[in-house]
């Protein structure tokens, strides 16, 4: 069986044909994606086989312009009739939706007209049966880890497929196809003082980048037996490392703080922030559209937008914003071709991973975040926590049932050093991030 029911052509056509409905029909401008995706999903829990899930779909998404007032309508039915009633929907709500002056289409200059191979798409013809065997490899290699673990949540193992092509009114017809893999599993172990979970996975373009099922169970394993035995820490403030896959947040937050409508609507805590010191001076971000097998990768964004490679703070300055045409147009700006979100961006090391513990000294090790207690307009940081009490550079013993508090105006001036142990399988690459100081709440 065939990824896909549609061929390239057939969505350029389809594109085309909506684009020409629109202008037919009265829109000043016009933008439409047709898209088409495939999966398979496929758990195991205990050796049994869980959920075995296929999905398929396809979509036509339009939006319509009467001078500045804009309408939207979608269906998944790409007959002839369908689109043309989509389009005429569209319009309708054009009609009876206030103008907006900071309303339209891209700027037709700043389009894409260069279209690399980014290596996104690498098919496998992966059959249930062998995506069984693969999840059931993942989560028997977990248990295997130690006696303690008596249970398990599940491994998994995920296979998408994309194919999109977008267009718009100006001339501009931009397509892609892309694949998606994954594995995880969590388990759970159990000694004397209480139960503990813990998991891990791995994503990737390309099967072959993958790490090994049996690698990834493993991992969840070892990550799930040293939680056993968790106390809690006695209430202080104290330096806090924060291991890769939750140091990502923390530059998700940033991201947050200065994409567009945050920025507009006057609901970030970075504010006018350009050309200020933002982070501590070690740190250095920068933004790369056309990393190969990037999980963010692409030559044009959600407008058609040519991406560029840039950097967005360079030392701890800010250099740059995530806006879209719309975004950029009520901050008097340009839009920076990230309609849609971030490419792919990097938190350049500042130290090997091996030496993060040293440099850490006596403090906390942050492995899991817990909650939702960030607030953007003021900055104000509150989440539980679970991790290690580190002394003299050595894990003591685990942690959990903590709380950590700060601001993130201030946490991002105190960040002492970054690992280089970046994970693989995120669009965010930032290994270890260690601050200076937060205030943790235990007993």
């Amino acid at each position: 069986m065939s990824e896909f029911t549609y061929s390239e052509a057939a969505l350029r056509d389809l594109a085309s044909q909506v684009l020409a409905l629109a202008k037919a029909q009265g829109a000043t401008a016009c933008d439409v994606e047709v898209s088409e995706g495939a999966g398979q999903n496929i758990s195991v829990r205990l050796d049994e086989v869980e959920t075995i899930e296929y999905n398929r779909d396809k979509g036509v998404s339009v939006s319509v312009y009467l001078g500045q007032r804009k309408g939207h309508a979608s269906t998944s039915d790409f007959s002839p009739t369908a689109l043309a009633d989509t389009v005429q929907a569209a319009l309708a709500i054009a009609r009876y939706t206030a103008a907006d002056e900071f309303a339209g289409p891209a700027d037709p200059a700043l389009l894409c007209t260069e279209f690399p191979d980014l290596d996104l798409y690498h098919p496998w013809d992966l059959p249930v049966e062998q995506a069984i065997a693969l999840a059931q490899e993942c989560e028997q290699a977990g248990r295997q880890v130690d006696a303690r673990i008596n249970n398990s949540d599940g491994a998994t193992v995920s296979t998408s497929s994309a194919r999109w092509v977008y267009g718009n009114s100006q001339g501009f017809l931009g397509a892609g196809t892309s694949t998606r893999y994954s594995v995880s599993a969590a388990l759970i172990a159990e000694d004397d003082v209480g139960m503990q979970r813990d998991y891990w996975y791995t994503a990737a373009r390309a099967p072959a980048d993958l790490e090994a099922p049996a690698a990834v169970g493993r991992k969840a394993g070892e990550r799930t037996v040293r939680r056993l035995g968790a106390r809690r820490l006695k209430t202080g403030e104290y330096p806090v490392l924060f291991e890769p896959a939750v140091a990502s947040s923390l530059i998700g937050h940033w991201v947050s703080a200065v994409s567009g409508s945050s920025l507009y609507r006057k609901s970030s805590f970075l504010l006018d922030s350009l050309g200020q010191s933002v982070f501590a001076p070690c740190v250095t971000i920068t933004e790369d559209p056309f990393t190969l097998r990037g999980f963010a990768s692409g030559a044009f964004d959600g407008e058609g937008v040519a991406t560029k490679a840039r950097t967005l703070v360079d030392a701890g300055v800010q250099q740059g914003y995530f806006l879209s045409s719309y975004s950029a147009r009520k901050l008097g700006m340009q839009t920076t071709g990230n309609a849609g979100g971030p490419h792919n961006l990097f938190v350049a090391p500042t130290l090997p991973a091996s030496q993060m513990l040293a440099e850490l000294g006596t403090g906390l090790l942050v492995t899991e975040l817990l909650g939702h207690g960030i607030n953007l307009v003021t900055g104000d940081y509150s989440r539980g926590a679970a991790g290690f009490w580190v002394e003299n550079g050595v894990i003591q013993y685990p942690v959990e049932e903590i709380t950590i508090a700060g601001n993130l105006r201030e946490m991002y001036r105190q960040i002492v050093a970054i690992g280089d142990d970046a994970l693989a399988s995120s669009s965010r690459k930032v290994g270890s991030i260690l601050l200076e100081r937060m205030t943790v709440a235990g007993d």
